[in-house]
């Protein structure tokens, strides 16, 4: 994976795009192709407002002002959903995809959750606001003159509502809600400088984001746990290769869902980094895997429950 060094401790080690291992990393999230479709489509965007401007004289001529309400979104996206959707795995990997896509190239720069800081008067909004001033200064380097991008900069900020609680929280500490102001001032600044850069907003709490960065959200994208296609896709681009048939799969499908007692099925995470593996292990060293012995697995795992806002 193409890395480099997180500056001055705001960031967790930076991503650079196209760049191989998220290429795979992004296949293997099998069941979100409508996520990674639309996500792909709205950081293109984003990055690279020529693509859509070429478009628009290729297809529809004369739609200008068409064309300006969609280059004025701002630049923020929110990616809302359950625990182990898939959510923060996208964020991380999109890039490629777009990268791939604009031909050009990326930086990932994911917000260290370290730009909380340490409680101290006025800490985390100097942080949050020196995130967003080394983002926006990498990337003026990118535009070019015409407008046209020569790359571009995705800002990730997971467990985003850690720093993006709503204000009209009663509890919230004055500090707290300054480091929302610097926030919102960061987006805004992004947008009305028509900069290629994107910021990815990931958050098991949607309800708990403030209503000002949900209403400057170009898109939330909501996740939900996988339904019976998406598991037997998870499934079966695993257990096909051992020779399980697709009645047996579905079997699987089924004890992994919603059952009587259990109004949740697992999540992705539960089985692409649970289940799956715990089939291998159980068989490992000594037997080859078998349907019978992946279901009784399959029924002892418990799945991850759901996260309950408050």
């Amino acid at each position: 994976m193409s890395t480099s060094p997180a500056m001055n401790g705001l960031f967790e080690t930076a991503i650079l795009y196209p760049d191989l291992d998220a290429q795979e990393r992004l296949s293997r999230l099998v069941g979100l192709d409508d996520h990674k479709d639309r996500l792909t489509k709205i950081l293109s965007l984003l990055i690279n407002p020529q693509g859509l401007k070429q478009w628009a004289s290729k297809h529809h001529a004369d739609a200008d002002q068409l064309v300006n309400i969609i280059l004025r979104r701002p630049p923020l996206v929110v990616l809302a959903g359950d625990v182990g959707s898939g959510k923060s795995e996208l964020a991380e990997t999109i890039g490629d995809a777009v990268a791939r896509q604009e031909d050009v190239d990326l930086t990932l720069l994911p917000l260290s959750l370290s730009s909380r800081g340490q409680g101290r008067v006025g800490e985390m909004t100097h942080l949050i606001s020196s995130a967003f001033e080394y983002t926006v200064s990498e990337a003026q380097k990118l535009k070019s003159s015409n407008g046209a991008s020569r790359g571009g900069v995705i800002l990730l900020v997971d467990e985003a509502d850690a720093l993006a609680q709503s204000r009209e929280e009663a509890q919230m500490h004055h500090e707290d809600k300054a480091g929302v102001n610097a926030f919102i001032r960061g987006i805004d600044r992004i947008a009305n400088r028509q900069l290629p850069v994107a910021v990815i907003m990931c958050t098991n709490r949607i309800n708990a984001l403030d209503p000002a960065i949900k209403r400057r959200a170009a898109d939330i994208l909501k996740f939900s746990r996988p339904e019976t296609k998406q598991r037997f896709s998870v499934l079966s681009s695993s257990l096909s290769q051992l020779g399980f048939t697709q009645k047996q799969i579905n079997s699987l499908v089924e004890v992994t869902g919603p059952t009587g007692d259990r109004e949740y099925g697992f999540t992705f995470s539960d089985l692409i980094q649970r289940l799956i593996p715990a089939i291998v292990l159980d068989a490992y060293p000594n037997q080859s895997i078998s349907p019978d012995q992946a279901l009784r697995v399959a029924q002892a795992i418990e799945p991850t429950p759901p996260f309950e806002e408050q």
